[in-house]
């Protein structure tokens, strides 16, 4: 998913000043707190804990992660990992004849025999990859009537492409130039971590220096330079780094890493068990979110209280590829999951087909899909953000969810300013923004994104199919839906990226289908009514 927003403001040392600083946080555990006896609109978990819950049983529910890596060694993590107890750990065969060998905390699709993928291009680069090849010799002048669509598709990627390509380059020099500029003034001040009072002592010699020191004087009023180091700078540096050398680059293709056939949608048995791989950063995080030991006294609490976390990696540092989206989901069916979280998404799709099949084969056993709508601030009616369900049966419908994201104030500000909308393809929104979860070495961090929204509600379905497991996916699903907080006054966003965007004010209603916030506590209430129904029959 793009960042480009939270970087765009560190193009230049002169701009440097207008970005937020993310360190700043919100209180940790705030999307699981009650709008009304906490002031925060989290989803009111702790509440259902204490009032619905309190001396209940539930069933364990597997809840699959389809993500970048998860570290299953997590301290708030390894006791709620999925173990595969038909699988012996480590003797290389494939004892319970799935299909994979060893997959003890589940499979990654996008792993070979001596290594793992970490980055990757966009969609949009391996298809202008390969339409340039196609149409190679052919011009406006010279192209076939058959081909024209095809060949109009392609110039518009490729301007695309181009368009991207030339922002990230201007983007790692802006953040690059910035980033040289702080190193030598630090290094002027002799302390690898300057305090405030080092930065308001220090004596600039020339304008670059003075707005440097103007900068972090004004960011570390908020936080901490190691903070804002990390977060800002170095992320923002790698983050286009990424862009230009490998997301955006045609010449670089790591798939001959799997060793599979890229483009042989039906090939189902590749891959490796490493569901960590070389980055479990973000992975990791949704894991904590949806579930992460509410009993061990330790770092954070996950919304739901008896779920097993199963890690399919199939999502690189750059864009998924369908094939490997379309096996995690069946992996994950076949292999006991009745929640799969999605935390990804992206503007083009090479096969959305099998993809939709995969959407339709989750419905017909019974899992409900959580999806994230995405983190560009665009209206997904009209814009198409995959997977999406636009061409899919009522019943696939039914049991997948589309999650956008929401800040922790009742305001205007509710929509998260980064978050997808749209009132036909978004269901609900939930937390987002500055979300306090587990990340690889047993530590924790905070994080923005629909990717985070995402496992609050597929946390939520986890703990309604865990206390409520005769329910099916599509009735869980109903349940969020119709539970929501709605909120009934505008809120505020942005039409477009740019610092000069007009801002536009809109009914929330008007951002998804639901129009409001999830809510635990409402939604195990309504789910008790459902299964004293089911219990009936």
């Amino acid at each position: 998913m793009n960042k480009s927003k939270i970087f765009k403001a560190l193009l230049s040392v002169a701009v440097v000043s207008a970005v937020p600083f993310i360190a700043n946080a919100q209180k940790a555990n705030w999307q699981n707190l009650d709008l009304r006896t906490d002031s925060t609109f989290g989803i009111s978990t702790e509440k259902a804990y204490k009032e619905l819950l309190k001396g209940k049983k539930s069933t364990k529910v597997i809840v699959a992660v389809n993500d970048g890596g998860v570290e299953a060694t997590h301290e708030d993590l390894k006791r709620i990992m999925w173990v595969n107890a038909k699988e012996i750990a480590g003797n290389g065969k494939d004892d319970d004849k799935n299909g994979y060998a060893d997959d003890i905390h589940g499979w990654n699709f996008i792993g070979g025999p001596k290594e793992s993928i970490n980055f990757e291009t966009l969609e949009l680069t391996r298809l202008v990859r390969r339409d340039q090849t196609r149409f190679a010799n052919t011009t406006d002048a010279n192209v076939a009537e058959k081909d024209k669509a095809d060949y109009e598709a392609f110039k518009a990627r490729r301007a695309d492409l181009e368009k991207q390509l030339a922002e990230a380059k201007q983007g790692l020099a802006g953040i690059s130039g910035f980033k040289n500029a702080l190193d030598a003034v630090v290094k002027k001040i002799g302390k690898e971590n300057p305090t405030l009072e080092d930065f308001k002592n220090f004596k600039p010699s020339s304008d670059i220096e003075g707005r440097i020191q103007g900068i972090l004087v004004q960011q570390l009023e908020k936080g901490s330079f190691a903070d804002f180091y990390e977060d800002q700078i170095k992320e923002g540096y790698d983050y286009y780094t990424r862009q230009a050398e490998y997301n955006l680059n045609v010449d670089y293709d790591p798939r001959a890493i799997v060793g599979d056939n890229p483009n042989d949608p039906k090939e189902k048995f590749y891959g490796n068990n490493d569901v960590a791989g070389p980055d479990a950063m973000h992975g990791s995080h949704v894991a904590g979110i949806i579930a992460a030991d509410r009993t061990n006294k330790l770092g954070i609490m996950g919304v739901a209280d008896n779920i097993a976390i199963m890690g399919v990696r199939c999502t690189p540092n750059g864009d998924e590829r369908d094939k490997d989206v379309a096996n995690g989901i069946r992996y994950a069916v076949d292999n006991g999951a009745k929640v799969i979280n999605m935390s990804f998404g992206k503007a083009y799709s090479w096969d959305k087909a099998v993809v939709n099949e995969a959407m339709k084969y989750a419905a017909s056993k019974d899992v409900l899909i959580v999806q994230a709508a995405g983190n560009e601030n665009k209206d997904i009616d009209k814009e198409n953000n995959f997977p999406n369900h636009k061409d899919l049966d009522a019943k696939t419908i039914a049991s997948w969810i589309t999650v956008g994201a929401s800040g922790p104030k009742d305001d205007e500000t509710l929509k998260a300013s980064f978050s997808n909308f749209g009132k036909t393809q978004v269901d609900v929104f939930a937390p987002g923004v500055q979300i306090y979860s587990t990340v690889p070495g047993s530590k924790y961090k905070n994080l923005n994104g629909t990717s985070m929204a995402s496992p609050v509600v597929a946390g939520l379905a986890g703990l309604i199919r865990s206390y409520y497991p005769k329910l099916s996916a599509a009735q869980v699903k109903e349940i969020i839906v119709k539970s929501v907080t709605k909120v009934n006054h505008n809120v505020s966003y942005k039409k477009g990226d740019e610092e000069d965007a007009e801002s536009v004010s809109v009914p929330f209603s008007d951002l998804c289908i639901s129009g409001g916030i999830v809510n635990a506590y409402e939604a195990l209430k309504l789910a008790a009514t459902y299964g004293a129904k089911t219990a009936a029959k």
